[in-house]
């Protein structure tokens, strides 16, 4: 009786050991399959997109990660997607995928690169600064990730060049609001638009002409020593500027302060698109 108990017992486990083998190796044929099929729909993905087709590519990035999440090519086909809808000017759902790949796969090692891609599917966007300052900011804000945490990626360069673009439209914002209250003698609200111009925007075209209309400001209503700590700056950082050369004749009693007005750009092309022809 001992016998035929202790042979039961063998025998059982010999059957459930050869489940769980049958189960492991069903498995890993699961996977296979999935990893094969995965791999399919990617390169269906890049077929699709050599031939222009960004939407079709991204539809097909997109079912090779969902087919194996966990494979290593779920966040590049993730990647993919973003950049296919990107390379055919679906900007909006370019922005989408690759800000979903930064929540998804936070820290992957191609994180600067989806960084990058997001930045320029916001600057892309940008064709009428005047209408909507969004895209203009996020934009700002991933080159800036770029740039300082990946200082010597292939992407900063070309992230540095966009973020002056982008500098120079919202120091033109600034000095253009500046103006409208220069020419109606709203000093406080003109000075404190270009202070800002001072202050966040120094690397670009208008800090000269900043300057000197503080020191125009300053001596107006009787702030002399003001006017100087502004005059000297002026000189001390731009010294062959014609600006520099108007500075001088704040300081003649009968000087007045030069309203010219603000001129309307006859170009049909938009400030984003003038910079981007000038600079790029």
């Amino acid at each position: 009786m001992k016998f035929f108990i202790k042979y039961f017992i063998i025998l059982l486990l010999i059957f459930n050991v050869s489940c769980k083998n049958k189960d492991t190796n069903k498995l890993i044929i699961a996977e296979e399959e999935l990893d094969i099929q995965m791999i399919k729909a990617y390169k269906e993905g890049l077929e699709l997109l050599n031939k222009g087709d960004g939407l079709g590519a991204s539809k097909k990035f997109n079912d090779a990660e969902l087919l194996y999440p966990q494979s290593i090519w779920a966040p590049r086909s993730s990647l993919m997607s973003a950049y296919s809808l990107y390379s055919s000017m679906y900007l909006i759902d370019a922005v989408y995928e690759a800000e979903r790949f930064l929540k998804v796969y936070p820290k992957h090692e191609r994180e600067v690169y989806a960084h990058y891609l997001l930045a320029i599917s916001y600057y892309d966007q940008i064709i009428d600064e005047k209408k909507d300052l969004n895209p203009l900011i996020k934009a700002k804000e991933n080159f800036e990730i770029v740039i300082d945490k990946y200082p010597n990626s292939d992407f900063a360069f070309d992230a540095k060049l966009k973020l002056s673009a982008i500098q120079e439209i919202l120091a033109s914002k600034e000095m253009y609001t500046a103006k409208y209250y220069f020419e109606r003698e709203k000093w406080i609200p003109a000075i404190n638009r270009f202070k800002t111009i001072v202050e966040n925007y120094d690397d670009t075209v208008f800090i000269e002409e900043a300057l000197h209309r503080l020191v125009e400001i300053h001596y107006k209503i009787g702030l002399k020593e003001e006017a100087k700590k502004y005059a000297y700056l002026l000189g001390y950082n731009y010294q062959s500027s014609k600006w520099y050369e108007n500075t001088y004749k704040v300081f003649n009693k009968k000087y007045e302060p030069t309203k010219n007005k603000i001129k309307k750009n006859k170009s049909k092309k938009t400030l984003i698109e003038r910079i981007k022809t000038k600079l790029f």
